[in-house]
């Protein structure tokens, strides 16, 4: 039966990816990279320096703030995709893929901004405190598209809360086989954990992440740099063997150029998710002054998944250099790579990492679920079946096989940039506007621009950036 699903859900994808999804990424990218005049290279030292300066903010009631809702877009996007994913990125399209990762994610982060700017424009706020927007938002409220609006908000429920989710079960269950404890062991623990977590609602969920999130990236990306210098003769080898196989007619795999490039802009779009419309449903939550503060950190969120956590990843598994000749992939690959490099301590390292990022990223990846639930409908009931199907999934995925759940996301994945890009190329001229504003009043020396909608070119659809409405959302009810 798996068998046979997973064979459909290939020849699905085969046709999505190749001829419609690839081109639709890299022509948007360009896109949003022109009309905002490469905003993604331009602001690079504010974007670092917004979340510097939102690290620690103290939030009211259900207030959540820029640095929490980054940290939980990063506890979604940092998980088993950046190890995992780019272990079989690289067994499967070759040192070649990591270059197309590269340049999906230049590309990626000003979708990524455009995408985040737009749901803070078009956010609501609760009258208990905090705002929820997103693609589902803007999509009904900018474009007035009620039913378009619905089915982005299902698609997002169903593929992260449910078949992401089991992708992270999956990755975790597997790195803690190969230290001899059952995957349905692992399941079962994970689920528990999970549903204590999920009912804990949106405040509880970040919190988490703002914990989690940090300590996990620090501790691994320590342990890739420690490779890289121990390894540093090494490092112009693989430098010149991702350039060199990034434009050759045969993958590892002995895949055609096409493989090469298709693998790359899968792994790096799974682990950065620019343009599926995730990320902005935590951006829409945060409170902020100028919707652009969020587009921009959301931005560096793609640099520091791809450039930063997915490069370290690769970079173990090229400089041990035999990813041809183990038969592994995924995470097995890169435990093994790792006990070549630090000893046998090192899989427990590794089993550790593996459980950091799947955790934090099965806690991200409700946050988006919750959030278009809530779109859908307002009844209790429906949020808490939601949640059950979450931890149900966390189990199944624990003990399914590997390529059916990479496929299903792949799938997932493809319709969701399908619906969310339409929209925020259909949105672009509000994202754009804002930016305008943004650097114009930095310009006139204002250090915390503060926005109003009168700047856009169209108001409808918007409840919010009126005269004085920034971090306060006491005014909800009014609205």
């Amino acid at each position: 039966m798996q068998a046979q699903l997973n064979a459909t859900i290939s020849l699905i994808n085969g046709y999505l990816w190749d001829y419609l999804i690839i081109f639709i990424l890299i022509g948007a990218g360009l896109y949003f990279t022109f009309t905002t005049k490469f905003v993604q290279i331009r602001y690079l030292g504010e974007m670092i320096r917004l979340i510097a300066s939102s690290a620690g903010e103290k939030t009211e009631k259900n207030h959540i703030s820029s640095f929490q809702a980054f940290c939980v877009t990063t506890a979604s996007r940092v998980g088993v995709g950046n190890i995992a994913g780019i272990a079989i990125a690289v067994v499967i399209g070759g040192p070649g893929a990591i270059f197309w990762m590269w340049v999906i994610a230049l590309l990626g982060a000003s979708t990524g901004f455009v995408e985040c700017t737009l749901a803070q424009i078009y956010k609501k706020p609760l009258a208990n405190g905090g705002f929820y927007g997103g693609p589902a938002y803007y999509i009904r409220q900018g474009l007035n598209s009620p039913g378009f609006s619905v089915l982005f908000a299902v698609l997002i429920t169903i593929t992260f809360g449910w078949i992401y989710n089991s992708v992270q079960a999956n990755t975790l269950a597997a790195s803690l086989v190969t230290l001899d404890v059952p995957a349905h062991i692992t399941g079962g623990i994970v689920a528990v954990l999970i549903l204590f977590i999920v009912f804990g609602g949106l405040s509880a969920v970040a919190k988490v992440a703002e914990i989690l999130v940090p300590v996990m990236a620090f501790a691994y990306i320590g342990t890739a740099l420690y490779v890289m210098i121990t390894n540093i003769t090494q490092l112009p080898h693989v430098f010149y063997s991702i350039f060199s196989h990034a434009f050759t007619l045969d993958a590892a795999g002995g895949g055609l150029f096409g493989a090469v490039m298709m693998t790359g802009i899968k792994r790096g779009l799974f682990s950065n998710e620019a343009g599926q419309g995730s990320v902005p449903n935590a951006a829409a939550t945060a409170t902020a002054n100028h919707p652009v503060e969020q587009g921009l950190i959301q931005a560096f969120g793609v640099y520091l998944t791809t450039f930063i956590i997915c490069t370290a990843s690769a970079f173990i598994v090229l400089i041990i250099g035999d990813y041809t000749t183990t038969g592994l992939t995924g995470v097995a690959l890169v435990q093994h790579n790792l006990a070549q490099e630090l000893g046998p301590w090192a899989p427990y390292a590794m089993a550790l990492f593996i459980v950091m990022f799947s955790f934090s990223s099965l806690v991200g990846n409700y946050y988006y679920g919750e959030i278009n639930i809530t779109h859908l409908t307002d009844k209790k009931i429906y949020l808490n079946l939601f949640r059950l199907g979450v931890v149900a999934m966390s189990y199944i995925g624990s003990v399914a096989s590997l390529e059916l759940v990479w496929n299903a996301a792949d799938l997932f994945m493809a319709l969701l940039v399908l619906t969310n890009v339409t929209a925020i190329v259909l949105l672009n001229k509000q994202a754009v506007a804002a930016l305008a504003d943004y650097v114009d009043q930095k310009r006139r020396g204002i250090k915390v621009p503060v926005f109003n909608k009168k700047v856009l070119p169209t108001q409808e659809g918007l409840v919010w950036w009126g005269d004085g409405q920034t971090t306060d959302s006491s005014a909800a009810e009014k609205h």
